[in-house]
């Protein structure tokens, strides 16, 4: 920080000194400028009189753009280093949560926009494209339970430094991702993936045999693929439910983990694809 400040001072410093030297000023006026750049303008003003508008007005300029860079790069350095005074510990459990928060609304986006690809009319390209996102919601999923796993760990490793410090809201973190609503909200949403992609992968394979030839050997199967497909969005709109409303009531509880946590969830229930 203040690295530009310091250029620009100096810079405007010695051009007050060259001033001085070809107006036969004072050389003090540069030792001035120098410990306070906001005399410049006095000085420019004295030297030149009215013709120093046009360098004041450049003078202006220059130190308006400096101030501004500086306070941007402060308030960079600042945002960067709120968690300086904290003890390391701490601020890995900082950075974990802040992680699990970013992957699990990652998460969220995926599944909003899984319920919205799975309201589209069945379209053979639009049931490959289904499929495909199910794999990339999959990958989400997978570093969301990752990032899950190392606050958990994170937590269970320090924990007689948590304890010791007071930080109760490291285990109420905890204890929210070990409450067996959450454990079952993924275990659903996981069993759903599976079944839904079953459904969409027959479905594509065999897309001419079901809606073209209307093969009684295909709907068949097909019926098969979708029943078990609903049995797994109804169990996971189940699970959903109980795991919202343990979210809401545990917040009550802990309000002081609430930044740690998503503010919303997948709230809304899984449409059954048609």
């Amino acid at each position: 920080m203040y690295y530009i400040y310091f250029v620009f001072v100096a810079v405007l410093s010695s051009l007050m000194l060259y001033e001085c030297y070809h107006r036969k000023h004072p050389m003090w006026w540069a030792l001035v400028v120098l410990l306070s750049p906001v005399t410049a303008p006095y000085f420019i003003f004295k030297s030149r009189k009215e013709s120093g508008i046009i360098i004041f007005l450049i003078f202006l300029a220059t130190f308006s753009a400096v101030g501004g860079i500086e306070l941007y790069l402060y308030s960079n350095y600042m945002e960067k280093n709120k968690y300086s005074h904290l003890p390391l510990v701490t601020r890995q459990m900082i950075q974990l949560s802040e992680e699990l928060k970013l992957s699990t609304l990652t998460l969220d986006h995926a599944l909003i926009k899984l319920e919205n690809l799975s309201k589209v009319e069945s379209r053979i390209h639009e049931i490959k494209k289904t499929i495909e996102f199910i794999d990339q919601t999959r990958d989400i999923m997978s570093a969301n339970q990752k990032a899950i796993l190392r606050l958990v760990r994170h937590a269970t490793d320090y924990r007689s430094f948590f304890i010791k410090k007071d930080l109760s809201w490291v285990f109420n973190i905890q204890k929210f991702y070990n409450n067996r609503n959450v454990k079952q909200h993924y275990k659903s949403l996981e069993k759903y993936l599976d079944a839904f992609e079953n459904l969409l992968k027959y479905t594509y394979i065999n897309f001419y045999n079901i809606t073209e030839y209307k093969s009684e050997k295909h709907f068949k199967n097909y019926d098969e693929f979708y029943l078990k497909y609903r049995r797994a969005v109804d169990a996971h709109n189940r699970f959903n439910v109980k795991r919202i409303d343990f979210q809401n009531s545990f917040l009550k509880k802990h309000p002081d983990i609430k930044p740690y946590l998503p503010g919303e969830r997948q709230t809304e229930t899984f449409k059954l694809w048609e």
